[in-house]
């Protein structure tokens, strides 16, 4: 006979830190809208910030990073 637990398959500061992750990534995609124009005549510079182009992607791929070592984090260690 097999002797087999049920639960979750992470533990809790797992879990902690996967959300941290995905706030940081939902932070990123709140940082890099907006900017356009109501009127598609005019060109509006604010869409090539460096909020928009540098900051705002760095944040999403920092997110993914966090996620990713929350995935692959051994707690029992």
């Amino acid at each position: 006979m097999e002797n087999k637990e049920s639960g979750f398959l992470f533990e809790k500061v797992n879990y902690k830190i996967l959300l941290i992750g995905i706030a940081v990534i939902a932070v990123g995609f709140i940082l890099m809208s907006g900017g356009g124009s109501d009127n598609p005549a005019v060109f509006n510079k604010e869409i090539f910030s460096f909020r928009r182009i540098r900051l705002a992607p760095t944040m999403v791929l920092i997110g993914f990073g966090i996620t990713i070592y929350s995935i692959l984090k051994n707690p029992k260690k």
